[in-house]
């Protein structure tokens, strides 16, 4: 016959371990049960949620991605292809010297951790409340440079054109605006 080793308790202890453990349940046993109506009510994200991605703009069109990779190299599922290219006079899609030619996320992999965020020193990338990224076909799912840049607002110009907030590159990324191409400093042309 086996006996169970003495710990110092009594028997009443051992009789009331499992009625205090069914004691959250007869707590909630006759509560009001609280069902979230998704698809018909949305509740609003934390404004630091991370969601979908979004590809920026300068704020007269010109794409703030500047094709470093940085946030493909920074991205732990390999989830981002990037491919620069060079801007030229006739085309300018970027302020800078290049811009991404191919920029893909592809979504079944994306872990949304938000590195990428980080690593891009333009802060061309950043992540909106978007979650619903949920899709019946696979393809889908591998978002195109097209589906991640940000729209077009009023006063924007769809690229490529020649760069409108500034005469290089240093005065776009500080925001100062020249009053040789009929703007005022950080004014957006009509």
């Amino acid at each position: 016959m086996a006996s169970t080793p003495s710990t110092g308790t009594s028997s009443k202890e051992h009789f009331w371990d499992p009625v205090a453990g069914f004691g959250v349940t007869f707590r909630t046993m006759f509560r009001k049960v609280v069902t979230e109506q998704y698809p018909f009510e949305k509740l609003a994200t934390a404004p630091r949620f991370h969601g979908r991605h979004q590809l920026n703009r300068w704020p007269d069109g010109l794409e703030k991605c500047i094709g470093c990779e940085l946030c493909a190299w920074a991205c732990p599922a390999d989830a981002i292809y990037v491919e620069g290219a060079d801007n030229t006079n006739d085309e300018r899609f970027s302020p800078g010297e290049r811009y991404g030619r191919v920029y893909q996320i592809n979504y079944l992999r994306c872990i949304l951790c938000g590195l990428c965020i980080e690593a891009c020193p333009t802060r061309a990338l950043t992540m909106t409340n978007e979650y619903e990224l949920a899709d019946n076909n696979r393809a889908d799912l591998i978002y195109e440079k097209n589906d991640l840049l940000a729209p077009l607002l009023p006063g924007m110009e769809q690229p490529p054109h020649p760069m409108r907030l500034g005469d290089d590159g240093g005065a776009y990324y500080r925001g100062l605006g020249t009053s040789t191409r009929g703007t005022d400093e950080g004014e957006v042309p009509a």
